[in-house]
């Protein structure tokens, strides 16, 4: 009688499992739908993505595109800050309902959390001081570099044949922390998002009007960016896809990336 309650739980947790798994991403939608709102979780300091402005509201590009889609989905954004290193644990633990935030689609991260389709696509450059001797990537070597922690910055350096004479590579829980030490000269060049790297850039000048930054003429990586999904969420998945779609034939994707990138 006993084996037979063990082996009756058994089935019970397993058919729980199943449930979870296969049913999962219906349940979060409804779920969604229930409660009014979606939990997005991004990195505060990733502009012009998901940012903080003089008020401390978080403001950006990704922030107009969620708020937009919430609202086509008659339901409300709501938005987390997390530790960008520990981002995916945030999502595949629930306490958030997906990351968007600029998030490069890798083989690595497919292998653990779902996508959407791109909505963008962008380079990872190396940044440096104007003036300064480091022309291309290959002139890396043998200089300090510094990159955000779990971005895909690192790997894409990580993955480049200049790597391996890179003299340090220090990393940060914020570009802005890296692009700091690189104005303040504790490192020579930073690996960023150009997204990110080009919109800190132009906000960066000397009292003379000149510019603090420049870049490298060439690119380490080509990206493209999703919105990070648990992988059982495959109809909030569809669901997100068939707003940003909608956004995209109307014209709204565009009028909210020209207040961003310009035209």
């Amino acid at each position: 009688m006993k084996k037979l309650v063990v082996f009756l739980l058994g089935i019970l947790v397993l058919s729980t499992t199943a449930l979870g798994f296969f049913g999962g991403g219906k349940d979060t939608l409804e779920k969604i739908k229930k409660e009014g709102r979606f939990v997005v979780g991004l990195d505060d300091t990733f502009a012009p993505m998901g940012f903080r402005d003089e008020n401390g509201e978080i403001v950006g590009f990704d922030i107009d595109l969620a708020k937009e889609a919430a609202r086509r989905m008659g339901v409300e954004a709501e938005f987390k800050p997390v530790d960008w290193d520990g981002v995916i644990f945030e999502l595949k633990s629930k306490k958030i309902d997906m990351v968007w935030n600029g998030m490069t689609i890798t083989e690595e991260r497919k292998k653990q959390i779902a996508f959407s389709d791109t909505y963008y696509t962008g380079e990872q450059i190396a940044i440096t001081r104007a003036g300064s001797d480091i022309k291309s990537i290959s002139d890396l070597a043998g200089k300090v570099v510094g990159t955000q922690m779990g971005s895909t910055s690192y790997f894409a350096l990580e993955k480049n044949p200049v790597f391996s004479s890179v003299k340090d590579v220090k990393k940060y829980t914020s570009n802005v922390e890296a692009l700091l030490d690189l104005e303040a000269g504790r490192i020579e060049a930073v690996i960023i998002d150009s997204m990110v790297g080009r919109y800190y850039a132009t906000k960066k000048e000397t009292k003379e009007g000149k510019d603090i930054f420049a870049f490298v003429d060439d690119s380490l990586a080509d990206e493209y960016v999703g919105i990070g999904i648990r992988r059982e969420d495959q109809t909030l998945v569809a669901e997100i896809n068939r707003v940003m779609d909608e956004m995209k034939a109307d014209g709204t994707f565009d009028t909210i990336y020209a207040k961003w990138f310009g035209r």
